[in-house]
């Protein structure tokens, strides 16, 4: 929503909390694309981990906010097909 950019930055600051405790979410990113679009990428190891993190509580707290900080929040699936990681 206009003018809401720092309540998103903000909001999305605080999404780290809310996977510490996700067995399967391997890697998760909080991003912003520009100015006013901001975006989550996360990594798991398998499609049910994957589906459960969809269904966890980042997701009930995208719901809650929807409308309030942002539109109806856009979800992609992803496959990696190369990747480049440290050792």
């Amino acid at each position: 929503m206009p003018g809401k950019e720092d309540d998103v930055k903000e909001f999305l600051d605080s999404g780290r909390a809310l996977v510490e405790d996700e067995q399967a979410t391997t890697a998760w990113f909080a991003i912003r694309l520009g100015p006013t679009s901001f975006g989550i990428f996360d990594v798991f190891p398998d499609d049910a981990g994957r589906d459960a993190h969809l269904s966890g509580p980042v997701a009930v707290a995208l719901g809650e906010q929807t409308g309030a900080l942002f539109s109806e929040p856009t979800i992609e699936k992803l496959d990696v097909l190369g990747s480049k990681l440290p050792a």
